[in-house]
C-alpha cells in the first residue's frame, strides 16, 4: 500500500473516530434521563478534549472527498454548539426589571487576599445588582468580617441594603425581604442547608431560593487519580448531588403562589440529571433563555487556566421574562459570577408554574 493511500485511510479513520463518538454524545446529551454514571462524568471533562481531535479530523478531511468534509464538518459543529454548550438565546419582554447576580465569591481566599476581596467589590460593583445572592460568603457577614479583613468590603456592600445571612449564603437586596430561612439538604448525614426568602419588588412578590449544590470535585479526583478504582467515588458523589437536587425539586415544586427564582452554585452543567431535575420543576435557566455564547462559569482556577464549565446557574419560573443573562469576571473568585436582567412580569401570555 502507497504511502498516500495508508495516509488517506488514516484520515478517514480519524474522522469517523470523531464522528461518531461526537454522535452519540449529542443525542445523549439530549436524551432524558441522563442518568448514567460515566456521562455524567464527561460532562466534566474540559472542551479542548473534544474540540482539538475535531478540528484535527476537520483538518485531515480536507484530504478526502466531499462526503468526508461534510462528516468532519458536522462532527465540528456538534461539538461546538451541543457538546460544548452554545446558546443561542432570545430575549422576553416585559415590565418590572430586576437585575439578579448570583456569586460564589469563596470568602475565605479573599480574606487572605486583599487583592481579591477588592477584585470581588469591582465586579459587583460594575454589574450594580438590584439582588445579589453569594454561597461561599461565610467570612463576609456580619458577625464573621469583624474579626478578619473583609470588613470594608462588607461595610461597603451592605450600606443601604436588605441583607440576609445564614451558613455560607448572603443575600444583598436593594428591595425589602421577609420570611427569610434555611431549607434542609442534608445526605448521608451530612448538615447541608440553602436559603429561601420572599422579595418585594414594586408591588410583585418574588420568592428567591439560592443553593450551593455538592461539589464533584472529591468524585472527580478519585477518578482521575485511581481510575477505575474511583468510579464507586464518583457514582457515590453523583448519587449525593441528585439526591440534593431531589430535595431541592421537592421543596420548590408545583403548585407555587408567587413566582420563584433559584440561583447559585448547582456545580452541574444544564444537561445533566442534577440540573434535568430542577428544570422539571417548571423553570428554565435564564442564560439558556437569553444569553449567547457558552457563559462558562468555572475552570480558569485550574491548571487550564480557562473556564470550560456552566456550572453556576438562574433559573427562573414561566412567569418570569429573561432580557439579558451573561457571565461576569474571573479575578474575584474561582467562579465567574452570573448576571440575569429579569422582568417579574413577562410580556409573553404567562402558564401554569408561575
Amino acid at each position: 500500500m502507497s504511502s498516500s493511500r495508508l495516509f488517506r485511510w488514516c484520515a478517514r479513520l480519524a474522522v469517523l473516530g470523531v464522528a461518531l463518538p461526537a454522535a452519540l454524545l449529542a443525542i445523549a446529551y439530549r436524551t432524558e434521563p441522563l442518568g448514567s454514571w460515566w456521562l455524567e462524568l464527561l460532562q466534566y471533562v474540559p472542551y479542548p478534549a473534544f474540540l482539538l481531535p475535531a478540528l484535527l479530523a476537520f483538518a485531515l478531511s480536507w484530504t478526502l472527498g466531499r462526503a468526508w468534509r461534510a462528516v468532519a464538518a458536522g462532527a465540528l459543529l456538534l461539538v461546538l454548539t451541543i457538546i460544548m454548550g452554545f446558546v443561542f438565546g432570545r430575549a422576553d419582554t416585559g415590565t418590572v426589571p430586576l437585575r439578579l447576580m448570583t456569586y460564589n465569591i469563596k470568602a475565605y481566599r479573599a480574606d487572605t487576599q486583599p487583592e481579591l476581596a477588592e477584585a470581588l467589590l469591582r465586579e459587583i460593583e460594575q454589574r450594580r445588582p438590584d439582588l445579589l445572592v453569594m454561597q461561599d460568603a461565610g467570612a463576609l457577614s456580619h458577625s464573621h468580617a469583624v474579626a478578619n479583613d473583609l470588613a470594608p468590603a462588607a461595610e461597603s456592600l451592605f450600606a443601604g441594603r436588605h441583607v440576609y445571612a445564614h451558613d455560607q449564603y448572603i443575600v444583598v437586596s436593594r428591595h425589602p425581604l421577609r420570611d427569610c430561612h434555611a431549607g434542609d439538604l442534608s445526605f448521608r448525614g451530612q448538615p447541608h442547608v440553602y436559603v429561601r426568602c420572599t422579595v418585594l419588588v414594586d408591588g410583585t412578590e418574588v420568592d428567591l431560593v439560592t443553593a450551593h449544590l455538592l461539589s464533584p470535585r472529591s468524585g472527580l479526583n478519585a477518578t482521575r487519580r485511581e481510575g477505575a478504582d474511583g468510579i464507586d467515588d464518583w457514582q457515590r458523589n453523583f448519587d449525593d448531588r441528585l439526591a440534593q437536587s431531589r430535595k431541592l425539586a421537592s421543596d420548590i415544586g408545583l403548585p407555587r403562589r408567587r413566582p420563584l427564582i433559584l440561583a447559585g452554585d448547582l456545580n452541574a452543567p444544564e444537561t445533566s440529571p442534577v440540573i434535568r431535575t430542577l428544570l422539571a420543576q417548571g423553570l428554565r435557566d435564564a442564560f439558556s433563555s437569553a444569553g449567547r455564547g457558552y457563559g462558562y462559569t468555572h475552570g480558569h482556577a485550574l491548571r487550564l487556566g480557562i473556564s470550560f464549565l456552566r456550572i453556576d446557574h438562574i433559573l427562573v419560573s414561566p412567569r418570569i421574562g429573561v432580557a439579558d443573562a451573561f457571565a461576569g469576571g474571573s479575578d474575584g473568585s474561582e467562579h465567574r459570577p452570573v448576571i440575569a436582567d429579569l422582568l417579574l412580569k413577562r410580556g409573553l401570555a404567562a402558564n401554569d408554574g408561575r
